[in-house]
Order: structure tokens, then C-alpha cells, then sequence
């Protein structure tokens, strides 16, 4: 403590200058425009430059996490990809005359995630010179992430599972019972399986998927774990809180679902009042 005092005392001229220096300096920019509005600027501009350091030096030591999520997921995806071919191969299926597959997907980043509101978006760097357009599926390296509500040219909005609006036709994995999930805006971490009847029998840790009932996700994606299943009396349907496959406050890449034969069959239902 002695040799710091000597030292400030030895330069107190040299910390008196800055001191003034500083001072100085704080009253020009508070009482002129122009030098208010340079500070402000440049002031701007290192912290943009510090917080782009920032997050290059994060992402960069996250690279390890994300080659594993990566590989898990090549991983799911081989295991696919030989399913389909002992199908292929049990049904003899003719290549030249039958499309094996539906779905192609394109992989993109988010650059924008709300997950603490009621109705939660997302946005993706993708846009429809990609081949995104509206009400196509989303989907994470865990589960399904949501479907999109608009398209620009570079960028999507996405309506996340975390929307109270959204609804997401589903199936219990074991029983295959249809379903139905829907968040309340509650936890983000949960949602609700609607319109189970009360006498399918369920437990917790009961897988839920896709049902595949619709054009926006493929059959057998990943919603969600039962965690808890409440049977009240004189009801219709149980009440079921499902744990969700994906987290979605470390969402940072995901995979949009292009389904191929969705126009088809859209425009084949549209006109089915013609049965009437």
C-alpha cells in the first residue's frame, strides 16, 4: 500500500493532467452536438466490433458441442436411412416409377429466438429464393421446433411450438393414439397433449411423435415425453403435461421440412365438398 501511494505521489502531476483531460472532454461532449454525436459513434462501433469479437470467440470454443449434435444426428439419420431400404426391399418397390420419399430438407440458422413470451417466433436465415414458403415444418436436432408463418427473400418467421396457437398433430408412440399438442404459455420447457381418451392407457415417459396426419411434419418426429397424466371424473379425455423433446433457448441450427406431394394433396382436399 506504501509503494502505491509513492507511486501516485511521485506522478501526481501526470494523473492531474488526466484527470482535467477527461474532464474536459466529458463537458465538450456534453454540451456540443456534433462532438456528442462523433463519441456516440465511434463509442457504437467498438462495442458492435467488441461484441462481434465476442461472439466469434463463443461460437467458436461451442464448435465442439455442435460437431456432436451433428454427428448424433447423422447418427438418427443412418439408422433412417436403413429402415427406408428394408422397406424398399420388402416391398420391391420400382425406382423408375415410384418416389421413395416425400421430404427433403434444408438446413438453416436461426438468427432470432423468443422463447419467454405467450407467442413465441423465430427467425431463420433462409427465405424463398431457398425454396422456404409458408406452413412448412421445422425441425431441431431433438424434436420439431414449428412451422413457418412468413417468407422474405433472405429471411423466415417461424411460429414456434412455443405459441399458444399452434397446434401440432401428434401420437402417442406405443398405443399409436392420435392427439393433439398445444403449449399453454406457461413453461417452455412443457406442453399440453390435448383430446387423449380417458381409456387409453398411458404412463409417464410415454414417447409422443408426429402423427404425420398433415403436410407441415413428417410421421415418427420427436414432440415430446409424457411427465405427468391426471384423470379427473366425469371427463371426457385425460389431462396430460408432456415434457418437450427440444430445448428451445439453445436452439441454434435447424432442418425445414420440404414436403413434395404437399400441393397435391392440399389441393385434392380444398375441392372435397365436390363429394357432397
Amino acid at each position: 500500500m506504501h509503494q502505491l501511494f509513492l507511486f501516485v505521489y511521485k506522478y501526481r502531476a501526470f494523473f492531474v493532467f488526466l484527470m482535467f483531460e477527461a474532464l474536459s472532454a466529458f463537458l465538450i461532449i456534453q454540451h456540443r452536438n456534433y462532438q456528442r454525436a462523433t463519441f456516440l459513434n465511434s463509442s457504437n462501433a467498438l462495442v458492435g466490433n467488441v461484441a462481434s469479437f465476442t461472439t466469434y470467440v463463443t461460437d467458436y470454443f461451442g464448435l465442439k458441442d455442435q460437431n456432436e449434435v451433428l454427428s448424433e444426428q447423422i447418427a438418427r439419420l443412418n439408422e433412417r436411412i436403413w429402415a427406408l431400404k428394408s422397406h424398399i426391399a420388402i416391398y420391391d418397390l420400382d425406382s423408375t416409377s415410384h418416389q421413395r420419399t416425400h421430404y427433403t430438407f434444408i438446413p438453416a440458422k436461426i438468427v432470432n429466438n423468443s422463447y419467454r413470451y405467450n407467442n413465441n417466433y423465430i427467425t431463420l436465415n433462409k427465405g424463398w429464393k431457398d425454396g422456404l414458403a409458408k406452413n412448412q415444418g421445422v425441425i431441431g436436432p431433438e424434436g420439431i421446433v414449428g412451422k413457418i408463418r412468413l417468407t422474405s427473400e433472405n429471411f423466415s418467421i417461424v411460429v414456434s411450438l412455443l405459441h399458444t396457437d399452434l397446434m401440432v398433430s401428434s401420437q402417442l408412440k406405443r398405443s399409436g393414439d392420435l392427439c393433439s399438442t398445444n403449449w399453454d404459455g406457461r413453461d417452455s420447457r412443457k406442453a399440453n397433449l390435448l383430446y387423449v381418451p380417458r381409456h387409453v392407457f398411458l404412463t409417464k415417459g410415454d414417447t409422443v411423435i408426429t402423427s404425420g396426419y398433415n403436410s407441415v411434419f413428417p410421421e415418427g418426429q420427436l414432440v415430446g415425453i409424457v411427465e405427468e397424466v391426471l384423470t379427473q371424473p366425469n371427463t371426457t379425455f385425460h389431462e396430460i403435461k408432456i415434457r418437450l423433446s427440444t430445448s428451445f433457448p439453445s436452439l441454434d441450427y435447424v432442418s425445414v421440412v420440404l414436403n413434395k406431394s404437399a400441393p397435391e394433396k392440399d389441393s385434392l382436399e380444398m375441392n372435397r365438398d365436390i363429394l357432397n
